[in-house]
C-alpha cells in the first residue's frame, strides 16, 4: 500500500563512486551524465520518491511536456557527497486520466518521472547548475529522437527542451517558491 502524503520538503542522501571523466563534450546524455543519473535515481529511491515503494501524494492537472496529471516531490539529495536541491515530478496519462485513476493504479498511468537536481557550485553556472534527468516508469534514462540520453545539460543551448523552457523563469522552477532558501 502507498503512503499519501501532501508533499513538502524531505531530506535525502547516497555516497557513490567518484565519477568519471566525460567520454565526449556533448552537453549531455555522456558516460558521466547517464552514471550520475543512476546514482541520483538510487538515492530518490531509498527515499521512497520513485519506485514501487514510492510515496503518492494528491496528483493535480497537468500540461505537455510533463504530463496531463502530475505530482511534485520537493526534497534535498546527496549524490557523490554533494547535497542539493532536487525537485521530482512524476508524469502520468493518458489525455483524461483523472486523480482517482493514478491513486488506484499509479503504475498503470505513470509516463515519466523528469528530475532537476541542483549540483555543486560550477557545474553549470549559465543554467543555476541543474542537473536535469528524463526516467521512464523504471528508472531506465529516456533518449531523444537520436538515441542519445536526457541527462545532464539536457538541450543547453537550444530553442527547445529543459533549459530552454525553465530559463524563462527566475529560478528555473515553475511551481513554487517554497523552496527558495533551499536553493542558496
Amino acid at each position: 500500500m502507498k503512503k499519501l502524503i501532501a508533499g513538502g520538503i524531505v531530506a535525502l542522501g547516497f555516497a557513490g563512486a567518484p565519477l568519471m571523466a566525460p567520454a565526449q563534450d556533448a552537453p549531455f546524455g555522456t558516460a558521466e551524465d547517464i552514471e550520475y543519473a543512476a546514482l541520483l535515481w538510487e538515492a530518490m529511491e531509498a527515499a521512497r520518491l520513485v519506485g514501487e515503494q514510492a510515496v503518492m501524494s494528491t496528483p493535480y492537472d497537468g500540461a505537455p511536456p510533463h504530463g496531463m496529471m502530475l505530482e511534485t516531490f520537493y526534497a534535498t539529495a546527496t549524490v557523490n557527497g554533494h547535497s542539493g536541491t532536487l525537485i521530482v515530478k512524476r508524469n502520468y496519462g493518458p489525455e483524461g486520466v483523472d486523480a482517482e485513476a493514478i491513486l488506484a493504479a499509479p503504475e498503470r498511468h505513470l509516463g515519466a518521472v523528469t528530475v532537476m537536481f541542483r549540483r555543486e557550485k560550477g557545474y553549470d553556472p549559465d543554467n543555476m547548475d541543474w542537473f536535469w534527468v528524463k526516467y521512464l516508469p523504471d528508472g531506465t534514462l529516456d533518449r531523444n529522437p537520436k538515441g542519445v540520453a536526457l541527462a545532464g545539460r539536457v538541450a543547453k543551448g537550444a530553442d527547445k527542451g529543459c533549459i530552454a523552457c525553465h530559463s524563462n523563469e527566475a529560478d528555473y522552477i515553475f511551481t513554487t517558491d517554497a523552496i527558495g532558501t533551499m536553493m542558496q
